[in-house]
């Protein structure tokens, strides 16, 4: 079931058998006379279309008599003449075949027509010939896009009643290729992927069609019903096996105005806008790491120092940039600043070996020599083979022995208090 016809106009009667077998649907009269037999069997869906000779059984009615032949695209109208292949479209004369079709040239805008008649006319292997020939005569296909949009959607008529061994996806995806996010080749893809049983892809499609006209109602009862076959499918976390659902940009959106977004594609929106940042920020965070590693290896530490800083605007929670930029700080002689930043990083990993030794080193600047000697002594604990923090541990445990002792000597009652 569709929400709008194909081709515009009066939808078309039951068929009846044509000069070359093929069943041919006859216009509706207009005091609703012909209906389809009472012999017509609706379930027989293993029955397929046939390339020429005709089709399924389940299409033959009694002959009606109808001369009502409206509602094709650019004014094309019945025809009585044979095409090349010899089938003959049903009704009418062909005297309006060959009406401009936009831009078309004429032979192709010709071909479009009688595709668009065998099409009305029930003739579906015939219409998707000449569909075929249509797109297969014009390969500038860019340069017509509106036109060869709606050429790829009536191609995929072959799936008409469901044959899904027919379904023409490539065509209906060649169409959303041509004119993104139109709303009928979408909706078509959607309902071939469900035939199918192709959920997640038949979801994806119906979601992105409710972003553009929230008020096809055929696309919120096939979105609530693949939803519970996807629960059962693939359990609570079946929205995770999704492929990404596009964002419509709002020039292709309707009823905007009417029916504000729902809240999922709100979310959607969000999560991809929210994605498409840490994507950037990751490349740039990369790459200015990389840049003052180099600068670090040149001996270039006041450069290093400005591009650490930077990386630490993009991501402030990276340790790894602390303890860079506070070796950065020791080579400066800024111990102050080291200390701070080993600080950051201690907090962020309480059991960063590198932040305690490059910490002892400035408080060791600092000649904050207590400090120091905990610090290393918690590096050793931690790995007892590093051979720089014993190495600096013997000479900060004598400058923190030196330091007692001159402290000591400057308080009253020192070394020698009876000499007062």
């Amino acid at each position: 079931y569709l929400p709008f016809p194909l081709l515009g106009g009066e939808s078309a009667a039951p068929a009846e058998r044509g000069d070359m077998g093929n069943a041919q649907k006859k216009p509706h009269g207009r005091g609703g006379e012909g209906g389809p037999s009472p012999h017509t069997d609706h379930n027989s869906h293993g029955s397929h279309w046939k390339n020429r000779g005709g089709i399924a059984e389940k299409y033959k009615v009694n002959q009606q008599d109808s001369t009502s032949d409206k509602g094709l695209w650019n004014g094309a109208q019945g025809s009585g003449r044979r095409d090349s292949k010899g089938a003959r479209p049903v009704g009418g004369d062909g005297s309006n075949l060959d009406a401009p079709c936009g831009a078309l040239p004429p032979p192709l805008a010709r071909l479009k027509n009688e595709g668009n008649l065998f099409f009305k006319n029930g003739q579906f292997a015939d219409a998707l010939d000449k569909y075929s020939q249509a797109i297969t005569g014009f390969t500038d296909s860019g340069r017509f896009s509106v036109l060869w949009c709606c050429v790829y959607i009536n191609r995929a008529c072959y799936l008409k009643d469901g044959n899904s061994s027919s379904i023409d996806i490539t065509g209906l995806t060649r169409s959303l290729e041509l004119q993104p996010f139109s709303l009928k080749p979408l909706l078509r893809r959607a309902m071939a992927y469900e035939t199918m049983e192709r959920y997640r892809q038949a979801y994806v499609d119906y979601k992105t069609v409710l972003q553009i006209d929230i008020s096809v109602q055929a696309a919120h009862d096939s979105v609530n019903r693949i939803t519970r076959l996807l629960i059962e499918q693939d359990g609570e976390q079946w929205r995770e096996k999704l492929p990404e659902i596009p964002l419509v940009p709002l020039s292709a959106q309707q009823h905007r105005r009417e029916e504000p977004p729902s809240a999922e594609v709100l979310q959607a929106r969000a999560e991809k806008a929210k994605q498409h940042a840490a994507q950037k920020t990751e490349v740039c965070f990369n790459s200015l790491k990389q840049e003052g590693n180099e600068f670090v290896k040149k001996g270039l530490f006041q450069e290093a120092l400005r591009t650490y800083s930077e990386c630490l605007k993009l991501k402030p929670e990276e340790c790894p940039i602390y303890t860079n930029r506070a070796l950065c700080f020791l080579k400066l002689d800024m111990f102050a600043e080291a200390k701070q930043d080993c600080d950051s990083a201690l907090r962020l990993e309480p059991a960063n070996k590198k932040a305690f030794y490059r910490r002892a080193m400035a408080n060791k600047g600092l000649k904050d020599y207590l400090a120091c000697s905990s610090d290393l002594q918690e590096v050793l604990q931690q790995d007892p083979n590093v051979a720089e923090a014993e190495k600096e541990l013997e000479e900060v445990t004598l400058l923190l022995r030196q330091s007692l002792a001159r402290d000591h000597l400057a308080t009253p009652g020192g070394l020698y208090p009876s000499l007062r």
